[in-house]
């Protein structure tokens, strides 16, 4: 398998390519990973395209040598997501491939299980910065998978089947109340750009561990493109092109986006009498 995975729902910007040799490799996630991201800012749409053509040098093949396509999604930002999934959309017309839509916030708590180790990381909650002082967040309970094989490397539990999304965006003080309902229950391993924004609300409760919120606060292209080839070998199907569709959670934030960006109308003069 080769498999190109296009990362730019946050800040940052970038992309995977895996190549696996067989299956048993795919399915574990393992094999070996080019990765180009760079912080992307307002310029995501300048630097992903190069990107895609680093990894696929670095990993010397072409873009006609790619059999599988993943995405970002989101939650995240909304022009990044917009470059991201229509840049997937593209190459996917191109070269005849379905793609594998993959949240972000799945993507930063594999990446949070991946550095931290299973111990550490039983409990994570990843948080990404919506802006305007609200968040997007999900919990993943791993430590109730412990038992089946989660410490053996790269983690082959998929976050999808321990994760409690909220699905509306949450201002800091919800975001606080909702980890301190958490950590009542135990450590809790706090990741993601949203983390490091509100670090001053988070890192003195107790129980609420965001040592680790530095390290993985964007989303990983690798990190991304080995959970996407996990979730293609256990039999999840992508979608065509024209099906994916991004996360942005806040659909009145993209349709205020579209309307700020439009040109302003003007009154029309009246044309020539036709009658």
């Amino acid at each position: 398998m080769r498999l190109l995975a296009v990362e730019s729902a946050t800040d940052l910007v970038g992309a995977a390519l895996l190549r696996t040799d067989d299956t048993d490799g795919a399915a574990s996630g393992s094999g070996s990973v080019a990765e180009r991201s760079h912080l992307g800012g307002r310029a995501h749409a300048e630097l992903l395209a190069p990107a895609i053509e680093e990894v696929c040098a670095l990993s010397g093949c072409t873009l006609a040598d790619v059999d599988a396509l993943a995405v970002d999604i989101g939650p995240g930002l909304f022009t990044g997501l917009r470059v991201g999934v229509a840049t997937a959309k593209a190459l996917g017309q191109a070269l005849g491939l379905d793609i594998l839509g993959v949240t972000s916030l799945d993507v930063l708590a594999a990446g949070a299980l991946e550095a931290a180790g299973p111990e550490r990381a039983a409990r994570v909650v990843a948080v990404v910065d919506a802006r305007r002082r609200e968040v997007f967040a999900a919990a993943y309970d791993f430590g109730s998978v412990l038992g089946d094989g989660v410490g053996t490397g790269v983690s082959p539990v998929d976050p999808a089947e321990v994760r409690d999304d909220r699905v509306e965006a949450l201002t800091p003080d919800e975001l606080v109340a909702w980890l301190d309902e958490l950590a009542g229950h135990g450590p809790v391993l706090v990741v993601g750009d949203g983390a490091v924004r509100y670090l001053e609300l988070l890192a003195p409760r107790a129980g609420i561990d965001c040592d680790l919120a530095g390290e993985v606060s964007a989303p990983s292209p690798s990190t991304l493109a080995r959970l996407a080839a996990r979730r293609l070998i256990a039999g999840v199907a992508p979608v065509t092109p024209g099906d994916l569709a991004p996360d942005y959670r806040r659909h009145a934030d993209a349709r205020i986006n579209w309307e700020e960006r439009a040109p302003q109308r003007t009154a029309e003069a009246p044309g020539p009498d036709r009658t």
